[in-house]
């Protein structure tokens, strides 16, 4: 806490007290206000002394030091006009009648300055209690305020130090400037060691500290350099109290939220595969190799189900072959007992989703690095709750717009994770989950090799995800998990066969909502289906017209003022790919294109500009066909 600069800065407040004390004891005048002077000069040379063999916390010392060598070089002054010699000296030398009652306040100030910077550097210095602030204070009272916690974090007890980390959470959540202050001061440093060496409250309020400090970027990069993933990651993994935990994947959460830098060096310190242990935790029996795979019951109807499964390619991406079955007796009638008992069963998806996806042979044991479950059970169900929530809000963030830790989650046990989740959790953690997929969606929109590995149509926990999106927007019910549902199938678009049926009409229903941005998004989601960019567009646009998309999208065209841009732009999409459709002849879809031809304000955006023409032509020329 104290380096080279504070020691050589205490060297001339020194000198001068010993030089105002000499002066004082030599007065011919004001012989009484001088001896005063020198006692309050000694009391302060003394703390100045203590002070100089003590480890003081720096970032206050030079202020307060500043300070007191302004006022003892003023007390040097006053000292030395009592000292006049010769009858016209004293005569001429005037000394105002307040100025040692001035300089007496000035003294006491710099006295109770000191005395605070010691009693805030000294290790265990009345360490269950507030220090107090200081005169010097008065100006800037949380500043000092602010250093008085920070220097606590340093020299106090575990509790005073978890009372300072929340006090400065409370600080930082507040205001954006105190946020500021508290890392310019060096407080992050104590924050990461009392999340190293902490007890669950400390490291808890410790990690949320954390979190609200990294507000902005330039911030963030400041507290990168003291290795704050690191500490963070290191919190998750090691296995300590959940409540601590959950705190820690929330920071991690809001660091990667306000700078895109964390999310490379969170993943470099895998943290990936730490949340997705605390996500999988309770949620899937068999959660990959990031995690401890269990040798129960449970892991044997798993085994004997993927040993056991034959598939058949329908496609040049599923290529599967029949496995070995197990030699022991009655293996065959065992394993049809499972297979029927599980395919009865409406988890049948989420018990072979891990087996499927490569789960480790039960007579190899994996234990992963990185995330122990001891004492884990023990924890109450709404901590359990809080911590897959972080974990799945953490995940969220981290995936923004990042090709590598979409490819890192999607190989994990993520997805059967988020689909299990999105089925039987609630609140928070359900709508964390359905966030995370919308973004792993969106990365994957633009990835032909994410789309094809993550999300191939016959992968187990690639279909349970989409089941899930599917049955949110086939409910259609405008909750928080609504929009990003559909985003996500959206994005999904080019992952969709033509012979899947099941995602137009939710979709296309969903066109006639009340709720504007449902329709808009809707509309955004099946332009992805009908655009250029999708090689099954023309069988897409004809399911979307079979599900009487077209009369809802002439509606929107026609009165739907906030989406009336984006309809047209689909309607444009489908009158290319099926020019000479009747039913959209019937809907009255070249009327429309021809009014929206003459609309100004319609015509100004540059997609409709680029498609509105065209299409407006094949469909008269394919009309006018069909009408002969």
């Amino acid at each position: 806490m104290m380096g080279d600069g504070v020691k050589q800065i205490l060297a001339k407040p020194i000198q001068l007290a010993d030089l105002v004390t000499k002066q004082a004891g030599d007065a011919h005048t004001c012989r009484q206000e001088c001896i005063e002077l020198k006692a309050k000069t000694e009391k302060l040379a003394a703390l100045l002394r203590q002070a100089a063999r003590a480890e003081l916390y720096e970032r206050p010392a030079h202020r307060i030091m500043l300070d007191t060598e302004l006022v003892l070089q003023k007390a040097l002054g006053l000292a030395s006009k009592c000292r006049a010699h010769g009858l016209m000296r004293r005569v001429f030398t005037i000394i105002p009648t307040t100025a040692f009652a001035k300089m007496s306040t000035q003294l006491d100030n710099s006295i109770a300055d000191v005395s605070w910077l010691l009693r805030v550097s000294i290790a265990g210095a009345d360490d269950d209690q507030l220090h107090g602030l200081p005169p010097i204070a008065q100006n800037e009272p949380i500043l000092f305020l602010i250093w008085d916690h920070i220097a606590t974090l340093h020299t106090g007890s575990l509790d005073a130090r978890s009372d300072s980390a929340a006090a400065l959470a409370s600080l930082a959540r507040d205001n954006l400037h105190y946020a500021k202050l508290i890392i310019e001061e060096d407080g992050v440093w104590p924050l990461l060691r009392l999340v190293k060496e902490g007890r669950v409250d400390g490291q808890e309020n410790a990690a949320r500290a954390l979190g609200l400090l990294g507000r902005d970027e330039e911030s963030i990069d400041r507290m990168l350099h003291t290795g704050v993933c690191t500490a963070l990651t290191n919190l998750l993994k090691d296995g300590g109290p959940m409540r601590a935990q959950a705190a820690a994947a929330w920071a991690v959460a809001q660091l990667a939220t306000n700078h895109p830098a964390c999310q490379d060096l969170f993943a470099q310190n895998n943290v990936i595969r730490v949340l997705v242990g605390h996500l999988a935790f309770e949620t899937v029996q068999e959660h990959s190799k990031y995690s401890i795979i269990p040798t129960s019951k449970a892991m044997s109807i798993h085994s004997v189900v993927l040993a056991t499964t034959t598939k058949k390619p329908n496609s040049d991406d599923d290529r599967s072959s029949s496995s070995q079955f197990p030699h022991h007796p009655n293996a065959r009638s065992q394993i049809h007992s499972v297979i029927q008992s599980t395919m009865a069963s409406a988890k049948f998806s989420k018990l072979t989703a891990a087996a499927a996806n490569g789960a480790v042979p039960p007579s190899k044991p994996h234990l992963s690095s990185g995330f122990g479950t001891k004492g884990r059970d023990s924890e109450d169900p709404a901590t359990k709750a809080e911590m897959k929530a972080m974990a799945a809000k953490a995940l969220w963030q981290l995936a923004k717009n990042s090709l590598a830790i979409c490819k890192s989650i999607t190989e994990s046990r993520a997805l059967l994770c988020f689909a299990v989740l999105l089925e039987k959790g609630s609140g928070e953690v359900r709508y964390n989950s359905v966030m995370a997929l919308m973004e792993i969606a969106r990365v994957a929109e633009n990835s032909p090799d994410l789309r094809r590995s993550a999300f191939k149509p016959t992968a187990p926990a690639a279909k349970a995800v989409l089941d899930q999106l599917l049955r949110i927007v086939d409910k259609g019910v405008f909750d928080e998990l609504l929009i990003p549902s559909i985003t996500a199938l959206g994005c999904l678009s080019r992952t969709f066969r033509a012979t899947e049926t099941r995602v137009i009409g939710p979709l296309v229903r969903l066109l006639d909502e009340r709720e504007a941005i449902v329709s808009r998004e809707s509309v955004l989601a099946l332009t992805k289906f009908a655009c250029k960019d999708n090689f099954l567009r023309v069988e897409h646009s004809k399911a979307i017209i079979e599900a009487g998309g077209a009369k809802h999208l002439v509606q929107l065209v026609y009165l739907g003022e906030q989406v009336q841009i984006e309809a047209l732009i689909l309607l444009c999409h489908i009158a290319l790919n099926v020019p000479d459709s009747e039913e959209l002849a019937e809907a009255g879809v070249p009327a429309v294109l021809a009014w929206a031809s003459k609309q100004g304000h319609m015509v100004q955006d540059l997609q409709v500009d680029s498609l509105l023409p065209e299409a407006k032509g094949r469909m008269e020329l394919y009309q006018s066909r069909a009408s002969r």
